[in-house]
């Protein structure tokens, strides 16, 4: 048997570092309430920033010149922080680039027209589809960055003005792992069931896959107090800015290589058992399944376990032990998961074997303790409860379930059998365009897919090839610019409505600046194009405020139940997460504490036997390649890469490798490359890094044309989640 150290002693600590983020900040006691310490605001300026699901908040100025400037403000998740993305958010509101006018293609060409001739060519497209492909031959794509309001209207626009039982959108991409895992082990998927607060008292937290320093620096600062313990343990392939802050802090960095996450959480679960740290008082009272867990566990010995994943027994060990000795120590233990753990094609699998690692600790439901995911975009959580997900209607109930069905009908005023039943997941969708039997048509909103989806180039075949493309936005980004109709809409600060932060708390987007005068909102163009094609304009309503209210009835008793909670709690500062219904008014900022959300109450152990990477490397492609973000740019780049200060910082594509695997191509740091996999190649110059594996070359996914990563990315899908295979395919380096 292994041996285990013993727990180190956990330090005493009586002060609180100074939070380190960009911007103005103040210490704040670690032991502050949700909202104790600051006010958080409620003014016409005050509203959050347009990027990560943290949603920092900030005031929005406008100035005599014409420009807009934006600060911080404080709140619970950036305690007055912003990152760089925030502090230059101001800046694409009067970009040149900004759309302003509608577009429609004429000999090939994008060219300038008024919204009645947009809008005419969209119903003619959409019933050109329609006549030829019934109600499924316009499919509609939107994305986790839209307001509550705008994601519940387009799902209702879908499947009641267009018939349509085809619509997904990017978070398909983001979340949807996470998701599924924590429906069959919980019964609820939110993505931090508890404050973001809670961590700043945590004196250990394992992150699997994430890299918040980069991705949303503010977080950072929750996690000082583990950090300074020693026990602040990130789980990447990477030698990551967070993993970096880890060893910083006397932490352990558990550099896997891709595609074996999943044998990662089973061997520390096999070592939580034969050590002893699993809370079998806890195993037997609030969970059902742990001895199937464990005999899957029993198989991944340690010894194997460093083997599969290239991490050390001792390392392995030394995680256990951290986690274990702060819960036992009632300091605080968590662990988290992100993209990093989500995005394989069997990602259910490794977040349900990591939820597996967290019961056996016994810290689901457990204040001060916990497992959770970090949520991506801006509305990344908002955005998949509320019905523009394939199988989704508002409050997270199922479309298949007749009882939902039922409900949401009664509230749209509609008998259950016109709403149609579940469509196809994002790639799917996609996959079908223009295909026969497969829709012509497609509005898509939001997102970038030319850029972010998998396989990135047949994706962007498959939109070539439809009859009509619709796409609302306000820059042309690449996908956009393939576009038949391309409409101007408003950015973050120029609408009002409600987003979800990664905590499941909802807040106000307010209204700071006047949009152009040619741009117009999503609600309205819904309503304009559901009056064109004679199809009852008046469910559709174009003030945000009275489609929230709309939401709240039909999410009333759902899963995301928001029914208590309207425009003005939310104005007045009340921190309302949901559920937030008539059975708890106040909302809920912490689930589970008594009992969770499966018919008996108690989380299910549900772990899937590992499997290896869809596409091994070989001879021809002898090397893992593996994508993420960066500090300055946001998902596809359509608007980081706009703003000076931020491409300024990382104006081109760049492939991280180890020194020996850049000599082994005959090139040296600085050099031009080419990334080749099977599905493509793309143009990156060299990063050389000697605290990379040498299996395995990182690129990150923000950039456009020819240094697109999702170029070589496949689109193998999880089973249950339908998540693509994004964070591990077969390639090989070679010289420009």
């Amino acid at each position: 048997m292994t041996t285990v150290r013993s727990s180190p002693a956990l330090p005493n600590l009586t002060t609180v570092q100074e939070p380190a983020v960009t911007g103005p900040t103040e210490a704040i006691p670690a032991e502050a309430g949700l909202d104790e310490g600051r006010p958080t605001g409620g003014g016409p300026g005050h509203t959050h920033c347009p990027y990560c699901a943290l949603q920092c908040a900030m005031t929005v100025t406008p100035v005599a010149d014409g420009t807009t400037e934006v600060a911080p403000a404080w709140f619970p998740t950036n305690r007055g922080g912003m990152c760089r993305k925030g502090w230059t958010a101001g800046e694409l509101l009067g970009h040149p680039d900004r759309l302003t006018t509608p577009l429609v293609r004429r000999d090939g060409r994008l060219q300038p027209c008024d919204w009645d001739t947009a809008l005419d060519r969209v119903v003619e497209g959409i019933r050109r589809a329609q006549d030829a492909g019934g109600p499924d031959g316009v499919a509609v794509f939107g994305g986790g960055g839209l307001t509550n309001e705008k994601a519940y209207q387009l799902g209702k626009f879908t499947r009641l003005a267009l018939g349509s039982r085809l619509i997904d959108y990017n978070g398909r991409w983001c979340m949807s792992s996470a998701a599924a895992a924590a429906n069959r082990s919980f019964g609820l998927d939110r993505g931090l069931p508890f404050p973001v607060t809670d961590l700043s008292d945590a004196r250990a937290v394992l992150l699997i896959g994430a890299n918040p320093a980069d991705t949303m620096p503010p977080f950072l600062q929750h996690l000082d107090t583990a950090a300074r313990s020693g026990g602040l343990v990130v789980a990447d392939p990477r030698l990551s800015a967070t993993a970096r802050r880890a060893l910083d802090g006397g932490g352990v960095h558990l550099r896997l290589r891709p595609g074996t996450d999943a044998a990662l959480a089973l061997g520390l679960l096999h070592l939580a058992v034969v050590t002893g740290a699993v809370d079998t008082q806890y195993i037997a009272e609030r969970t059902s399944g742990f001895e199937d867990a464990w005999a899957q566990a029993a198989a991944w010995l340690p010894d194997r376990t460093e083997r599969v994943t290239g991490v050390s027994v001792a390392q392995l060990e030394q995680a256990v032990t951290l986690l274990a000795a702060a819960r036992d120590a009632g300091a605080g233990s968590y662990i988290l998961t992100a993209r990093g753990a989500e995005q394989h094609a069997d990602g259910t699998a490794v977040v349900g074997g990591v939820i597996a690692l967290a019961l056996a600790l016994g810290l689901p439901g457990r204040r001060g303790s916990g497992y959770g995911t970090l949520t991506g975009q801006g509305n990344g959580q908002g955005g998949r409860e509320h019905g523009q997900k394939a199988d989704q209607l508002p409050g997270y109930r199922s479309i298949s379930d007749p009882a939902a069905r039922a409900h949401v009908a009664a509230v749209w005023g509609v008998d259950p059998a016109q709403i149609p039943g579940p469509g196809l997941s994002a790639f799917e969708l996609l996959d079908s365009l223009g295909q026969p039997d497969g829709p012509t048509a497609m509005l898509l909103h939001a997102s970038n897919p030319v850029v972010s989806a998998p396989d990135a180039d047949r994706v962007a075949q498959r939109l070539r090839a439809l009859d009509t493309l619709v796409v609302a936005d306000f820059v042309l980004s690449e996908t956009a610019a393939l576009a038949d109709v391309v409409l101007p809409v408003p950015q973050w600060a120029e609408e009002e409505g409600t987003l979800t932060n990664l905590e499941g708390r909802v807040l106000r987007r307010r209204r700071s600046i006047t949009p152009p005068a040619g741009v117009r909102d999503e609600l309205w163009i819904w309503h304009e194009l559901a009056r064109r094609l004679d199809r009852g304009p008046e469910r559709f309503p174009t003030d945000a405020r009275e489609v929230f209210g709309e939401l709240t009835r039909a999410s009333a008793g759902g899963k995301a139940d928001y029914s208590a909670i309207d425009w003005d709690r939310l104005d007045s500062g009340e921190a309302l997460h949901w559920p937030c219904g008539a059975d708890s008014p106040g909302g809920t900022p912490r689930l589970f504490l008594d009992r969770f959300a499966t018919a008996d109450g108690r989380a299910r152990f549900v772990v899937d036997e590992p499997r290896s990477p869809a596409e091994p490397p070989d001879t021809a492609f002898p090397l893992l390649g593996t994508t993420g973000r960066l500090l300055a740019h946001y998902q596809s780049g359509a608007q980081t890469r706009r703003v000076v200060e931020l491409d300024a910082a990382e104006p081109r594509m760049w492939v991280q490798v180890h020194p020996v695997v850049a000599r082994s191509a005959g090139l040296a740091d600085g050099d031009p490359a080419l990334v080749v996999s099977r599905r493509g190649s793309v143009a990156a110059v060299v990063h050389c890094d000697e605290d990379m594996r040498t299996d395995t070359v990182f690129l990150p996914f923000h950039f456009g044309d020819d240094g697109r990563a999702n170029l070589l990315t496949l689109p193998e899908l999880d089973p249950h989640s339908r998540m693509p295979e994004f964070k591990v395919c077969a390639v090989r380096l070679e010289a420009a």
